[in-house]
C-alpha cells in the first residue's frame, strides 16, 4: 500500500481501526465485512478536502448532489447482503464514488454496479483501477432497469431510496438471493427482499436517510 493510500493522522490505519472498533460497538457482527472495511482506504473515496473525516460514522457529499454513505450504513448493508455466506455475483445500483463497490468486491467473486452520472463514473472508474480491484464490471446506465444479460444474482444492492422495486429487476435475483435497499419518502427504511421458491418475500428494518435514485434519468 503507498503513501497515499495508507494515510497519515486522521488518514492513517490506527484512525481506521478505530471505525471498525466503533463498528463493532454499533453491532456490527460479521467479521468478515469488518476485516475488509479495515483493509480499504476509504479516505481516497472522498475529495481530499474532506479526507480527514472519511473515517467519522457521517455521509460525506462526493459532488453531482451525491453522497457516500456513512461506514455504518456500508458495513450494515454488506453485513446484511452477506448474511454469512459467500457471494457469487451481485449486482450494485449506484456506484457513487465506489467505496460500496470496493467493499463488495472482496466479500463477492464478482460485482456488476451501475451509475447513471457519467463523470462520476469516470472518476471512480480511475480510483478503483488504482486499487487494483479486477473482479467489478461499471456500467453508465439506468440502474432500475438491472443487468439481465449478467443475472441472476446472488445479492442486488441499491445505495439510493426508492418507493418500490420493479419486478423487472426483483427477477434478476437468483432463488435463494436477495436484495439490500432503502425504502421510503420523507421517512425511509433499511428493506431486506429474498426471493424464495415461492416468490419474494420483504423484511422492514431500521430507518435511515438516503439521496433519492432518479430513475431513467442518465447524465453524460
Amino acid at each position: 500500500m503507498n503513501v497515499r493510500h495508507s494515510g497519515i493522522g486522521m488518514t492513517s490505519q490506527r484512525t481506521r481501526m478505530r471505525m471498525i472498533e466503533r463498528l463493532r460497538a454499533q453491532g456490527i457482527a460479521d467479521e468478515v465485512v469488518l476485516s475488509v472495511m479495515g483493509n480499504i482506504p476509504r479516505h481516497i473515496f472522498v475529495e481530499e478536502a474532506l479526507a480527514s473525516r472519511a473515517y467519522e460514522d457521517v455521509a460525506l457529499p462526493i459532488n453531482y448532489g451525491q453522497t457516500i454513505s456513512s461506514p455504518w450504513i456500508v458495513a450494515r448493508m454488506s453485513e446484511l447482503l452477506r448474511a454469512n455466506s459467500s457471494l457469487g455475483k451481485v449486482l450494485e445500483i449506484g456506484t457513487g464514488c465506489g467505496y460500496q463497490t470496493a467493499v463488495l468486491a472482496h466479500i463477492a467473486q464478482k460485482v456488476f454496479s451501475i451509475e447513471r452520472i457519467g463523470p462520476l463514473l469516470t472518476r471512480t472508474r480511475i480510483r478503483l483501477q488504482e486499487l487494483q480491484i479486477r473482479n467489478i464490471y461499471l456500467k453508465h446506465a439506468d440502474g432500475l432497469l438491472g443487468l439481465a444479460e449478467a443475472g441472476p444474482f446472488d445479492g442486488i444492492i441499491m445505495t439510493a431510496v426508492t418507493t418500490h422495486v420493479p419486478l423487472s429487476l426483483l427477477e434478476q435475483l437468483e432463488v435463494g438471493g436477495r436484495m439490500v435497499f432503502p425504502k421510503g419518502t420523507q421517512k425511509q427504511h433499511l428493506c431486506i427482499i429474498e426471493r424464495n421458491a415461492q416468490g419474494f418475500a420483504e423484511t422492514v428494518l431500521e430507518e435511515v436517510n438516503f439521496v433519492p435514485l432518479l430513475a431513467g434519468v442518465i447524465k453524460k
